[in-house]
């Protein structure tokens, strides 16, 4: 009981730790703040005007479908939320400038459903006058009880005023084939690479006829690292070695850019497209001037990730994770298998090969895999969250008993005594959040003793005692 109460605490620390970016000028994303039982809701919130000049915010939520509590009702498995949106004054949250209400039912008859990662997209245009705004999405599963809110902030310039503007910018992805091909929003900063194109939508404002408005764009990689966590007996990492820093603001190539000269006065709806890039980090930039020297930036950061991020279910996301349980030659073996059907075959066969049950392998599949996705939920930064230090000790050992944290240093705890080198892992950032750096990147003290622990844990994996024995 005391581990499974201390395993929640874990969870929401992580959850309150995974903030949106903390520059208004740069959005991120909402955050996934994974609880276990409860609704997980991912929001977006920009304000515009539409196609009547009036203004307006489109809120968008991702709603996940395996998140919620199913009922058998006529043999469909039955889910019943409520929704339910409500927009404050940003400067004032006891002024309510709108609430509203909405009921739905989900129905499907594969039970699987309950164990899905895909997501129901909630989307409304909610019409307010110009100014700040805070944004708050309640979720309420109402079979379970449980309930889940998150929050944005956004704002509408007001078009009387004999200023220019720039609205937050809106990221939207479309997958050919899925969804009739429609453009759908993108709440996180992760986007899947599944998505073939992209689409990034502002709105410019410019009421000064005599002074022309210059709109530059830009789509920029970062330099980010993408390499999985290396093993806990190897030497630390040096602080110059990117898989320390994580990602470099500094480093950037400028993938397009353009410019364009907007004369007439009013708003201006601006799309930009784009395929799928690959994988790694990115900014999507505009900056807009004037003749004067006035001048507005907002941009748009995501990071491209594996094909159903952060679900796993092909081949090759099956095979990333084993890294962590296989040797280094029979690692590259498996990598080296460019058939999807074949890989899979090969991923089966390892797992019987070591377990040699089919009903305890599939279990232990379950649960590998399981972790696996909650790692990404929780430890996601620039890259995917499996392949952090928090992510790989997370899916071989499961949830710390104990989580302490001063400063910039954390400490899991997988015993009692928390003096017990063996059973205490130590993980410091890289740097302190803030709003040039967004990421909470720790990275794991490694010690040479740690090497029995690991290969006695691996072992566990590899026999199927990971049922009966977490470490």
């Amino acid at each position: 009981m005391m581990r499974s109460i201390l395993s929640l605490l874990f969870l929401a620390f992580l959850s309150l730790g995974c903030s949106q970016s903390m520059n208004p000028d740069i959005v991120r994303g909402s955050t996934y703040q994974y609880r276990g039982g409860y609704p997980e809701v991912r929001l977006s919130a920009i304000g515009l005007f539409n196609e009547d000049d009036e203004p307006q915010i489109n809120v968008a939520a991702d709603i996940v479908y395996g998140s919620l509590i199913y009922k058998e009702v006529n043999n469909m498995q039955t889910a019943n939320i409520a929704i339910e949106v409500q927009i404050l004054d940003q400067e004032n949250t006891e002024n309510i400038i709108s609430t509203e209400r909405y009921t739905m039912t989900i129905e499907r008859e594969d039970p699987n459903i309950a164990y899905s990662q895909e997501v129901l997209t909630f989307e409304k245009e909610m019409p307010v006058s110009p100014g700040d705004y805070q944004i708050n999405l309640t979720v309420v599963d109402q079979n379970s009880g449980k309930h889940t809110t998150r929050t944005s902030n956004t704002f509408i310039p007001n078009p009387d005023e004999q200023i220019s503007n720039l609205t937050n910018i809106r990221l939207l992805g479309k997958e050919v084939g899925e969804h009739d091909g429609a453009w759908l929003p993108i709440t996180t900063y992760d986007v899947q690479g599944k998505i073939d194109s992209l689409k990034f939508v502002f709105q410019v404002t410019n009421n000064k006829t005599d002074n022309p408005l210059t709109i530059d764009t830009e789509l920029i990689r970062f330099e980010s690292d993408t390499s999985v966590a290396r093993p806990m007996h190897y030497n630390n990492y040096s602080p110059s070695n990117i898989s320390y820093k994580g990602i470099e603001y500094d480093e950037e190539e400028v993938i397009q850019s353009s410019r364009r000269v907007l004369t007439q006065a009013g708003s201006v709806l601006v799309e930009f497209f784009f395929p799928q890039q690959e994988r790694g980090n990115y900014r999507f930039e505009v900056t807009t001037s004037e003749q004067e020297g006035e001048s507005l930036f907002k941009a748009r950061d995501f990071s491209v990730k594996s094909t159903n991020y952060p679900s796993i279910k092909t081949a090759e996301e099956m095979l990333g994770p084993l890294h962590y349980l296989m040797s280094e030659k029979e690692y590259e073996r498996m990598t080296a298998i460019n058939d999807s059907d074949s890989l899979k075959s090969a991923i089966d066969r390892f797992w019987l090969k070591n377990i040699q049950n089919k009903n305890k392998a599939r279990n232990v599949i379950e649960m590998f895999y399981s972790r696996v996705e909650e790692a990404n939920k929780q430890f996601s930064n620039f890259k995917e969250g499996w392949k952090t230090d928090p992510g790989m000790i997370y899916i071989l050992f499961g949830p710390p008993w104990y989580v302490e944290t001063h400063l910039d240093v954390m400490t899991w705890s997988y015993a009692y005594d928390r003096s017990d080198p063996e059973y205490n892992y130590t993980f410091q950032r890289s740097k302190l959040k803030s709003k040039f750096y967004p990421f909470d990147n720790y990275i794991l003290r490694r010690n040479q003793g740690y090497f029995n622990m690991q290969y006695q844990q691996i072992q566990l994996w590899l026999s199927g005692q990971i049922l009966t024995r977490s470490i």
